[in-house]
């Protein structure tokens, strides 16, 4: 597919994991992406080599989405080095894990400065530069709307902001012609989350499906939210979780 050819796509964590799925598969659908990193500079690097393999334009930005600033000379450098910004992908994000009387609030902080305010000052510095058919994605969680477990209220919490972000932003946006959606995965094969690690089975048996979904089956969604045939889809969230929260 060629529908986002002329597009310029900033995917933040794109270095690794549902990041680097949608990066690939943006560049795959024609747009040319940049990507930030915070620490794995040789995988950003791999990335960045696939994209332009497929003959997009293609860089890694360092940049830590737990700093505000970083965040935006992010995206000030991925205008400068692709000539403008149509596609804002907030992929990047953290997790801890254990109850709530155990967590350090200094974890807690760290959660909420990358999985809440990365996106948010990502979507303020971007929001100036994208143009009519403009698009803002980011990825959730299905924890962010039903918590089948205990142990990770924080990061729920973080995911749940996502929801109220999406569909306020939308309303902003919308009278510009610029939508903001977000895609909520399940159970995904990453590193964070391997399907062959501690608790996978039990994660399994949530899924109608009975498996893991893989990175570049959320990939997939968020590339046809940031195509032209998603125009009319905006401020809302599609959960792709094999049916765990059916």
């Amino acid at each position: 597919m060629t529908d986002l050819i002329g597009k310029r796509a900033l995917v933040t964590g794109g270095s690794r994991g549902i990041g680097a799925a949608i990066a690939q598969a943006l560049a795959e659908n024609g747009a040319d992406v940049a990507i930030t990193y915070k620490s794995a500079a040789g995988r950003a690097d791999n990335v960045v080599a696939a994209i332009r393999t497929l003959g997009r334009r293609g860089i890694a930005i360092e940049a830590d989405s737990a700093d505000p600033d970083a965040v935006k000379r992010a995206v000030t450098g991925t205008v400068e080095a692709l000539g403008g910004l149509d596609i804002l992908v907030n992929s990047a994000g953290i997790a801890i894990y254990g109850p709530v009387a155990d967590v350090d609030i200094a974890d807690f902080q760290a959660v909420m400065n990358v999985n809440v305010r990365g996106p948010f000052v990502a979507a303020q510095a971007a929001i100036p530069h994208l143009p009519k058919g403009g698009r803002i994605i980011s990825v959730g969680s299905t924890l962010g709307e039903r918590v089948p477990f205990a142990d990770v209220t924080p990061y729920a919490m973080s995911k749940s902001a996502l929801l109220s972000f999406t569909r306020g932003l939308s309303r902003e946006l919308g009278p510009r012609g610029i939508t903001v959606n977000l895609v909520s995965p399940g159970s995904t094969d990453t590193e964070a989350n391997p399907a062959d690690g501690e608790g996978a089975a039990f994660q399994r048996s949530l899924s109608s499906l009975g498996r893991y979904a893989e990175p570049r089956e959320i990939a997939n969604v968020v590339a046809f939210l940031a195509s032209p045939a998603a125009a009319m889809v905006t401020g809302t969230v599609v959960t792709v979780d094999g049916g765990a929260n059916a």
